[in-house]
């Protein structure tokens, strides 16, 4: 099989061509294999991203891989795409340590759900990506594997939880990797790292494992370079499994193409704050000087925000909830062995009453109904990815925005845990780079259950965006990684 002469290495290909070229034999999986994996020597000493490799594994299935296509056998949607696994997700055979110590020599003896679906599509794992311990904090690093460093400044977070699948995709060690999703977790580190991350609605892709079944907060989702490439990713991890109570709730044929709409129907509200949320000066700055460039392709432009009334308390009294129902066995056995975030976490939702959380409750629905009431008028809402630009890997949180202290070590990442609670769908996507030169990203939501629309708005923006120096996907400097 010859390699396309329009790629310089077939590990930064996107997943849809390399998918496409795979199926007319132009590549062999193995060749895609070799060259993921030759990044990944080449460039993780440097980022300390895929923290357990599969190589052994993913060379036999890449050469099964090769043979199905040469048999002209049915290829799933993935055949033969080398991916990374967020770390949180156990897979069979792979070691899978929840960035824990509890956990660290931990390797399952079956995939789960998420895992199995994209397996049965033909994806090959090449490993697994890093994660804070349990997925807490937006900060990726941990007392198993240390730190994940940002691929534009090593030197710098590259956000979490998914900051390990962040940086792989973003130095080309894979095309597609796997995310999840509570506060943040997906598309801080897309917006950190210059990639794509959507947040899908509740239950679109099952968790069927998950301790608090009928908590939505938490979801899992794709994470990639181009929003076409997350798509093909969602659409074959999606099920419909009954043991998460909210799947099924999404049709899955409503993904089938992300392409051919246009902007010019689409009514936008833009908002650097969602009008609660704190958000550097810097990064509002770059906001409107970003969006300035793009607004007019809408039929309209809003400057305008949901009333999120006091989703700070909503959200860490439901944050303490999910986290004693996760953690409080840990916290109580094996303390020495935790993290502060999971502690912080657990220790705080230990103190909520009953009282909070029916207070909680009824709040969240207003405040869920008040956004979705600004759709009647919009069809899409569109603010910064992150309130702040990437920081020292060694600062476990930002502790001050514009020189007001944060109450929690959580507050700076209001402007995703906020749509999280209105139960939003969100996708992130690269738009240039910030006042510090980092990459700077955007995230576009809709109600709970419009996924396809954000996609395909999302994808058409990213169209819009390419081969414009301000707004188009930044690209790490591998050589400067390498050496």
């Amino acid at each position: 099989m010859t390699q396309p002469t329009t790629a310089t290495e077939l590990c930064d290909l996107t997943a849809t061509e390399a998918r496409r070229l795979i199926g007319t034999k132009e590549i062999s999986p193995v060749e895609l294999v070799e060259s993921c994996i030759a990044r990944i020597e080449a460039v993780d000493g440097a980022v300390n991203c895929m923290v357990t490799r599969a190589y052994d594994r993913a060379r036999e299935e890449a050469k099964v891989a090769e043979q199905m296509v040469l048999d002209g056998e049915e290829l799933g949607l993935l055949h033969g795409l080398p991916m990374g696994i967020k770390d949180l997700e156990a897979t069979e055979g792979i070691r899978t340590t929840w960035g824990s110590l509890i956990n660290k020599d931990t390797v399952p003896e079956a995939d789960q759900g998420s895992v199995a679906a994209v397996r049965a599509e033909g994806a090959i794992i090449l490993g697994k990506t890093n994660t804070p311990e349990f997925g807490a904090g937006a900060n990726t690093k941990n007392r198993v594997f240390g730190a994940t460093g940002n691929p534009f400044d090593p030197d710098l977070t590259c956000a979490g939880s998914s900051g390990g699948s962040a940086v792989a995709l973003a130095t080309g060690m894979v095309p597609i990797a796997s995310g999840s999703d509570y506060g943040g977790s997906l598309r801080t580190p897309a917006g950190f790292c210059g990639v794509v991350g959507f947040r899908p609605s509740p239950g679109t892709v099952p968790a069927e494992g998950k301790a608090s079944a009928l908590m939505p907060w938490s979801v899992l989702g794709p994470m990639a370079r181009t929003v076409e490439d997350a798509s093909l990713l969602l659409q074959a991890q999606m099920d419909d499994d009954r043991r998460d109570p909210f799947s099924g709730l999404v049709d899955p044929r409503l993904f089938s193409s992300v392409d051919g709409l246009d902007l010019g129907s689409i009514h936008a509200a833009f908002t650097p704050d969602l009008g609660c949320c704190p958000v550097d000066k810097g990064i509002a700055d770059t906001f409107k000087a970003r969006t300035d460039q793009f607004r007019g392709v809408f039929a309209e432009a809003q400057d305008r925000a949901p009333d999120m009334g006091d989703i700070h308390r909503v959200f860490e009294i439901f944050r303490g909830v999910t986290f004693v129902a996760l953690h409080q066995e840990r916290l109580k056995n094996h303390k020495d062995l935790l993290g502060p975030n999971v502690i912080d976490n657990t220790t705080r939702g230990l103190e909520v009453t009953a009282s909070d959380v029916g207070w909680a409750l009824v709040e969240q629905a207003r405040i869920m109904r008040n956004f979705i009431d600004l759709f009647d008028e919009v069809d899409v809402l569109i603010c910064p990815a992150a309130s702040v630009s990437p920081f020292p890997h060694e600062q476990l949180y930002v502790d001050e925005i514009n020189g007001e202290k944060m109450p929690t070590y959580m507050r700076w990442l209001a402007i995703s845990y906020a749509p999280t609670m209105a139960m939003a769908c969100s996708a992130v996507i690269p738009c240039g780079v910030d006042h510090r030169g980092m990459p700077f990203g955007l995230q576009v939501m809709a109600p709970n259950g419009k996924d396809a629309l954000v996609l395909a708005v999302a994808h058409a923006l990213e169209r819009y965006f390419a081969g414009k120096a301000d707004l188009m996907r930044p690209v790490p400097d591998l050589a400067k990684l390498k050496a």
